[in-house]
């Protein structure tokens, strides 16, 4: 099952939520505000649900998991507004047509996170638990989210780290948080998993988008700085998504963590598929089929 662990596509009733809220996150027609970030103009293209179905299936896909844009912020906002944007992306998601699936999101303003809605989302078939980096960068962070990833670990299901929000840099370039404060959030989440969330949860399954910043490359520091007993045992149960890497990032990490966690993802729209050129057919077929199908566990991602 050719797989793509990590799109974005927002339902019809999620749009219409962003359109109708007066403050950020928010949508003007086709505009994204979000705090702090200059207007971002949104290709209609990108969401057009039909398009963006054979354009999977055009990439040779049989699944393509879609997740909520942790920038924007709304797994952050206060109960009742996060509430029916969550609710509005998993109706809509759940509902698309084949091939693609999605990743579950809660609400992480309460003062404690409710792992009943998780489950709830996970019984009606998304694939597992997408948690932005920002939730996760230290050993508060890991302890406070523990009861969603107990309920994840429970259900056999995995967790997907990916980018949260970023404040605004006045003057900054364009490229600028997809490169500096994602990588940076990711760098931390992959560090702290390491000291505080794999000793809480063994078994979890976790996936870090972009190749966790890169996180992995840094063991002969790691060495160096103390910190490095355990250098040579790879964690085969965390997973590393290629999306916005190519060929040398991606070979870089497969010698440092091993072929058999890297999964196949692309964050389309916000960049296109890459498939690196890993000197073997075997190796696509790792990262985009067998390395995913472990990832994501017996139902491999199905609905309903």
């Amino acid at each position: 099952m050719p797989t793509d662990v990590h799109q974005h596509l927002w339902p019809p009733e999620f749009l219409a939520l962003l359109r109708a809220r007066s403050a950020p996150p928010r949508l003007d027609g086709w505009t994204l505000h979000l705090p702090g970030e200059p207007p971002y103009p949104v290709d209609p293209a990108d969401h057009d649900i039909a398009a963006r179905a054979r354009l999977a299936r055009a990439d040779g896909l049989d699944l393509a998991l879609v997740s909520l844009s942790s920038p924007l912020g709304i797994e952050d906002l206060p109960p009742a507004e996060a509430a029916p944007l969550l609710t509005a992306f998993h109706d809509g998601a759940l509902d698309l047509p084949e091939p693609f699936g999605v990743w579950a999101s809660v609400c992480l303003s309460t003062p404690e996170p409710d792992p009943g809605a998780l489950r709830h989302e996970l019984a009606r078939g998304c694939a597992g638990l997408q948690l932005p980096a920002t939730a996760l960068l230290d050993a508060a962070g890991w302890a406070r989210c523990a009861p969603l990833l107990d309920a994840v670990a429970e259900l056999d299901k995995p967790l997907f780290v990916h980018p949260g929000a970023a404040p605004g840099t006045p003057d900054a370039p364009t490229w600028w948080p997809a490169l500096v404060p994602y990588v940076q959030q990711l760098h931390a989440a992959w560090f702290a998993f390491r000291a505080f969330g794999r000793p809480r949860h063994p078994d979890l399954r976790v996936c870090f988008a972009a190749l966790a910043g890169l996180a992995p490359l840094h063991g002969e520091r790691l060495v160096a700085r103390g910190g490095g007993r355990e250098r040579g045992r790879v964690d085969c149960n965390a997973f590393y998504e290629t999306s916005s890497y190519g060929t040398r990032a991606v070979d870089a990490l497969v010698r440092a963590a091993g072929i058999d966690v890297v999964v196949s993802g692309s964050d389309r729209p916000y960049a296109a598929p890459v498939l690196p050129d890993l000197g073997a057919q075997a190796a696509i077929h790792a990262l985009r089929t067998a390395n995913p199908a472990r990832l994501l566990g017996p139902t491999k991602g199905t609905r309903r």
